[in-house]
């Protein structure tokens, strides 16, 4: 694996989230970073300010001796807290007022928040309710209905679909649409993906044992026609892509969120219906996948051209004390962050294995933009180790 693209900022060791966002909050052309209750400036991202009121923070020894102040709720350590309130986070214009806004999926099964930006005044941000209740672990923000504004895809009551705010009541939830009937998702559902699987120009929705076809109608609170196929045991993030540029989408999952193993599921047609072959890029043993590279917990996946070649690139890492210092999979194993470099030749595509960091890997969220306006994508994290920004060199 190569080392040397990046640049690594710790910008606090204290974990308030198990992802970040960026946006430029108070508008002065510089990107900046929000994760937890704080917002970081840009471009030095040394001066704070707050957006809502911190939760009490705990001191918690890691396995090397280090101390991190964490902030969450009662969960994996006794007498301590285990688990944040944020699980990912996002940032859009929510009411149209030209500000980034900054929405919160909280602890799954939980709330969902958005906070208003106050438009470059010095006050908290006025929080108000997206969702009651926003199950599964990987909710996304993406334009799932063309209109060019994200709505958040996620699952409630057992039922997949997308909740979008109401312009004309910015004081109300959401409203959700449900593109399924109840099936039984629950609050911890692992695996939620999106992409136009099918190349009709309209977003599907993935799931770990199925995919979602949009209804060309347009029509909202229609269901939606299901596939299925068993793309993941327990994915994080899912996308659908063309991976080996053969004009169909391919679908990129993780085995295991908390386990192991990174596939990428090959599509073909035979007689007008969809066939997957799946790739292995890790697995349990270096054997198993085609880059060697072996590691834990990959419960956050993003895609992004790293290297400026076009193609979509893989960004994932180890989630570091998922369920504390005991729980999972090698918990306490290094906390490496990694892109998957996706090379073409003769109509095949592979994977190689590059590193980013081995002391900070990701949360349930990880998330590859341009941070400092050099039109090459960083890599933003917030976990258990605290929040990062890797800028590339």
């Amino acid at each position: 694996m190569s080392t040397g693209r990046w640049q690594k900022l710790h910008l606090t060791t204290e974990f308030w989230a198990e992802g970040a966002c960026v946006a430029d909050v108070n508008r002065d052309g510089s990107m900046d970073v929000l994760c937890g209750p704080f917002w970081y400036a840009g471009p030095e991202f040394k001066a704070r300010h707050l957006i809502h009121p911190a939760p009490q923070k705990f001191t918690l020894k890691l396995a090397n001796g280090a101390e991190t102040n964490i902030a969450g709720f009662k969960g994996f350590l006794s007498g301590e807290n285990g688990y944040s309130e944020n699980f990912l986070s996002y940032s859009t214009d929510v009411n149209g007022d030209q500000w980034p806004d900054y929405v919160v999926v909280g602890f799954p099964g939980k709330e969902t928040w958005w906070y208003e930006n106050p438009a470059d005044r010095d006050q908290s941000w006025t929080r108000r309710l997206v969702m009651e209740h926003t199950d599964n672990e990987s909710p996304q923000l993406v334009d799932i209905t063309g209109d060019g504004k994200p709505e958040l895809i996620c699952m409630n009551g057992g039922r997949l679909g997308y909740a979008a705010p109401n312009l004309r009541d910015l004081e109300g939830l959401w409203t959700f649409h449900p593109v399924t009937e109840d099936r039984g998702w629950k609050w911890n559902t692992h695996g939620l993906g999106h992409g136009d699987v099918n190349g009709d120009g309209r977003i599907d929705l993935i799931t770990c044992v199925n995919w979602w076809e949009q209804p060309a109608t347009g029509k909202k609170d229609a269901f939606w026609k299901k596939h299925d196929h068993a793309f993941s045991e327990a994915a994080a993030q899912m996308f659908a892509t063309d991976v080996n540029g053969d004009g169909l989408s391919d679908v990129i999952a993780s085995l295991n969120a908390h386990g192991y193993g990174l596939f990428w599921h090959e599509q073909a047609r035979q007689e007008g219906a969809s066939t997957w072959n799946r790739h292995v890029i890790t697995g349990r043993t270096p054997a198993e996948g085609e880059t060697g590279v072996v590691f834990s917990q990959p419960h956050a996946v993003d895609l992004a051209d790293i290297n400026g070649d076009g193609l979509l690139d893989i960004i994932t890492g180890k989630r570091f004390w998922a369920h504390g210092p005991k729980g999972d999979e090698e918990p306490n194993a290094p906390a490496i962050l990694l892109w998957f470099e996706l090379r073409r030749t003769g109509g095949k595509a592979t994977y190689v294995a590059h590193s980013i960091d081995d002391d900070s890997g990701v949360g349930t969220q990880v998330m590859a933009v341009d941070v400092n306006g050099d039109r090459k994508p960083d890599v933003v994290v917030g976990n258990k180790k605290g929040l990062f920004v890797f800028l590339q060199k």
